[in-house]
């Protein structure tokens, strides 16, 4: 707009001046939404299809490309909610699109993909397998939507996970895969280790154990680049050795749900002390 159009009264200008209007100074609204309105569920719906697509690689036979695919669904889900609260652009809508391209993309996908891949050679107890991780992380979802406006959430106020995320569960689910191709082993490609397995890792997704979050882990300053090159060193890692580096990343994750049950244990008992003492003094 040129600057005499923000001058309140001034004359008529430009093609409409011959029907007598006059241009007020006021600006017009914007019509039409923003692109901050936007950009997070469509990187949600980008996750979504990324997951869906896994599924059709998977049909192929196209493994490496199928477990990608869900991998990056995994990375972008990781993005959009951070996004959304950078932009100021959270929403109901936004929380009920993200858990169901979740519910498709992690529980879904997955479930389908290891079915072909390996399950399918002993059809009832793999499907059996299969149905219950994809039940598995639509209730683990169902139960974080239901709570999402709880006040009373003991391991979320505390800075803990309940039970293992659904992108988290969709990676562990892999570690057979991950295993295979790395080493080329057919036992991690049996039906009855794969099934196991998935059985193991659909519980731990509905479980009540307090798992570790972004916001729980706070390394000390004293080591802040050490991680900073330690992350550049995993990163090489997958991209040079990606199957290991994942399979070792999905060992470093269990190996830490013990330190993190005793670390909100721990936390726990604190809690009660302070109770127990604020009760006392009063």
């Amino acid at each position: 707009m040129n600057s005499e159009d923000d001058d309140e009264g001034s004359a008529p200008i430009g093609p409409k001046a011959s029907e007598g209007e006059r241009i007020t100074g006021r600006r017009r609204p914007l019509r039409g939404i923003s692109l901050r309105a936007v950009l997070p569920n469509a990187i949600t719906a980008a996750a979504l299809c990324a997951g869906l697509t896994g599924i059709r690689f998977a049909i192929s036979a196209d493994w490496e490309r199928a477990v990608f695919a869900v991998i990056l669904a995994g990375v972008l889900d990781g993005i959009d909610g951070r996004i959304a609260r950078l932009l100021k652009a959270q929403s109901r809508f936004g929380a009920e699109l993200d858990s169901l391209a979740d519910s498709l993309s992690f529980g879904m996908a997955p479930a389908l993909i290891l079915f072909l891949w390996s399950l399918q050679d002993l059809p009832r107890f793999g499907w059996f397998a299969s149905l219950a991780f994809a039940i598995c992380c639509a209730l683990r979802l169902a139960r974080f939507n239901a709570r999402i406006d709880m006040d009373e959430q003991p391991h979320k106020s505390a800075g803990f996970l309940t039970g293992v995320p659904a992108p988290v569960g969709a990676g562990l689910a892999f570690l057979p895969f991950y295993l295979w191709l790395a080493s080329g082993e057919p036992i991690f490609r049996e039906p009855i280790v794969v099934g196991i397995w998935v059985a193991i890792t659909a519980f731990l997704m509905i479980s009540n154990i307090a798992t570790l979050s972004w916001t729980s882990l706070r390394p000390r300053k004293n080591v802040r680049l050490e991680i900073i090159a330690l992350v550049g060193i995993v990163f090489a890692a997958l991209l040079m050795e990606p199957w290991w580096t994942l399979a070792g990343i999905c060992v470093l994750y269990l190996a830490l749900m013990p330190y993190g049950i005793m670390r909100y244990a721990r936390i726990r008992r604190q809690r009660a002390a302070r109770a127990a003492a604020s009760r006392n003094a009063s």
